[in-house]
């Protein structure tokens, strides 16, 4: 047994050298822990010795003291100081000891600049990263930030009831509506693309959606239902051409699609059949689905006013006479094709804004609404003009859908509501 064990590890040594080669062992180069140091060398942990040393000596310092200029200028002069007592004590030991030659640094140091070293090293390593905030920080800094805290701990929080309510998704609520921002613009068509279309112009679009706010009406759909509509009509007319006998098949298949993506219960075919008088079969239905989901893309999450109604509506700390009078509004400026060159949430600050107008007979727009908005009373005076015109017209003309909708007690009757005229004499 002795033998084969020898021949086995003869045969293992083998193998080990064939694959190593020519690679030699590794061997002690002599780093010990401990070992004698150049006591000149600056170096990164030199810096953290020094600073650990002159804390030593000078308590009052701290352990931590933050790195600055001044800080830096004291820790050079100390280690200048020390460099130089040093120096005169190995050229004593020189004098004494034969030895000394063996002491003394190879380089000499006199050209040294340490406190340049110490400067660069304290600004350009990763130590300075980890200390704390300068204690010498400007008075003005200081200032500004206690300011800024001062006006963003007066405002209310807005999501405070919701705290407890896991569907308020109070945590990151506010990014939410940040993406919201950002990606509102895919939800705005070119305002003048009606100039592509040869068979319809903008009073049939006007037609067409009046009546369709009639539909979603009585079929008691959701809010987001109906902008989600409009917005599916408007950028499919961007894109496609379309004659006029094809128009309100667009529109009932656009409700329909946005049936499927807002509503639990969605109308079945033959109702949107049943309510275009039976104008189309089933299968235009389906067909003109497929075209209009494909010429979109399948994108139908897309921002529209409707979903920076309830957030600024919040921040307005809206009632429900507020919250209907909005919804007026903003849906009477749905029928109009000259709003489609105002942005998703400038409709609905807009919106909310003309209607506390009129309730309050002045203008009201509070710091809150203006810093969950990001719109001023300035930057809101367009819209808010052209809704007030729209306001007085409601109930005239043949387009009086909306007007009809929120006269009723449901809607507490918002459209009886005086309009904001006092804006109409403001200057833009």
């Amino acid at each position: 047994m002795d033998v084969v064990g020898g021949s086995e590890q003869g045969m293992m040594q083998s193998k080990t050298s064939r694959e190593m080669g020519n690679r030699r062992a590794l061997r002690d180069i002599k780093n010990l822990l401990g070992a004698q140091r150049n006591p000149y060398v600056v170096t990164k942990k030199g810096l953290t010795d020094s600073k650990i040393n002159l804390d030593d000596q000078n308590p009052a310092l701290g352990a931590r003291r933050p790195i600055t200029r001044r800080f830096a200028a004291t820790l050079a002069n100390q280690s200048q100081a020390q460099y130089q007592d040093s120096k005169e004590n190995y050229q004593q030991i020189g004098n004494d000891r034969e030895h000394a030659a063996a002491i003394q640094p190879d380089v000499s140091l006199s050209s040294v600049d340490t406190s340049t070293d110490l400067d660069f090293d304290f600004h350009n390593s990763s130590i300075g990263l980890l200390l704390p905030m300068s204690d010498e920080m400007d008075s003005s800094d200081l200032e500004e930030v206690e300011m800024e805290e001062s006006v963003v701990d007066s405002m209310p929080d807005i999501d405070s009831c919701d705290h407890d309510d896991p569907l308020a998704v109070v945590d990151y609520v506010d990014d939410i509506y940040r993406l919201y921002r950002k990606t509102e613009d895919e939800s705005c068509v070119d305002p003048n693309y009606m100039s592509k279309q040869f068979d319809i112009n903008e009073k049939m679009r006007a037609i067409l959606i009046d009546w369709l706010i009639e539909v979603h009406y009585k079929f008691e759909l959701m809010e987001e239902t109906l902008f989600l509509t409009i917005n599916i009509i408007d950028r499919f007319l961007e894109s496609e051409t379309v004659v006029r006998k094809k128009l309100q098949l667009v529109g009932i298949t656009a409700l329909f699609l946005a049936c499927k993506y807002e509503e639990v219960s969605v109308p079945v075919v033959e109702d949107l059949i049943l309510i275009s008088d039976k104008a189309y079969t089933r299968t235009e239905v389906l067909e003109m689905e497929k075209l209009i989901a494909g010429t979109l893309h399948f994108n139908m999450s897309i921002p529209t006013p409707c979903v920076f109604m309830k957030r600024f509506l919040k921040a307005a700390e809206s009632d429900r006479k507020l919250e209907l009078l909005s919804y007026f509004i903003i849906e009477l400026s749905l029928v109009e094709y000259k709003m489609l060159k105002f942005c998703p949430s400038l409709l609905a600050a807009a919106a909310i804004y003309t209607a506390q107008c009129a309730l309050k007979g002045q203008e009201e727009w509070t710091k809150t609404c203006e810093l969950h908005t990001a719109y001023s009373k300035s930057q809101l005076l367009e819209c808010s003009m052209l809704m007030v015109d729209f306001h007085l017209k409601a109930a005239t003309g043949k387009l009086t859908g909306v007007h009809r909708k929120y006269s009723t007690f449901k809607y507490g009757c918002a459209a009886r509501t005086e309009a904001a005229i006092f804006l109409l004499g403001t200057n833009p």
